[in-house]
């Protein structure tokens, strides 16, 4: 979370995207295309709701905790937004505080996971949906945010156990989606564009982190 204000990224009026679908749906030439959108947005018909599992994570070491569905947006990621990014955050409190701030439909944002400073992985969003996390839409849209517990001016607060299960989480992430584990891909809430957050700050070691993860990386899951 670092220090922050409250997102602003609500959901998304129909755009362009739905007047694409409108519009290939009305063209005979395009039927196929027509088709495959439909099949992926589907569910976005009144009254229709995607599938899913109650409580299932997609991590296999998380634990799932669910936010307030005011702090995230439904979607069909990577098919409707590609995922290509993972921005670290950390928390300014405790574990506690943020997930309790996750499930406060009026804090507006939330990540995808928290990792407690034992390495305990807690999943709060799914990564198909759009967490309002990196204070820019765009952004939100195209990465899975992960927080740190702790306080960005703390560096005892970043411990081993931690940067290790948040390597290896974000190793996975980057291994189910594709994305490159460089620091162009992997980047702190402070490099958003936009954004008016510190975290995960000066202490945060990334050259252990990238480390870390590329040892996981190539690591069997």
């Amino acid at each position: 979370m670092g220090e922050r204000k409250a997102s602003k990224d609500g959901d998304r009026k129909v755009g362009r995207r739905a007047l694409l679908i409108g519009g290939t749906v009305a063209a005979a030439g395009s039927a196929v295309l027509a088709r495959d959108e439909l099949a992926r947005l589907w569910w976005r018909t009144p009254g229709v709701e995607k599938p899913r599992k109650v409580g299932e994570v997609d991590y296999a070491g998380a634990r799932w905790v669910a936010a307030s569905d005011a702090n995230w947006r439904r979607a069909d990621r990577p098919d409707d937004y590609g995922i290509d990014m993972v921005v670290v955050h950390v928390t300014q409190g405790s574990f506690d505080s943020a997930v309790k701030a996750f499930q406060d439909p009026g804090h507006k944002a939330a990540a995808h996971y928290i990792v407690r400073q034992d390495g305990h992985v807690t999943q709060m969003i799914r990564e198909l949906d759009v967490a309002y996390h990196a204070g820019n839409r765009d952004y939100n849209e195209r990465s899975v945010g992960i927080e740190h517990e702790g306080f960005v001016d703390r560096p005892q607060d970043l411990t081993d156990e931690m940067y290790e299960a948040s390597a290896r989480l974000t190793a996975r992430i980057c291994a189910r989606y594709g994305i490159p584990v460089d620091r162009e891909h992997i980047i702190g809430h402070v490099e958003v564009p936009g954004t008016d957050h510190t975290d995960p700050g000066r202490h945060w070691d990334w050259e252990k982190y990238m480390r870390l993860v590329r040892r996981a990386r190539t690591s069997p899951a």
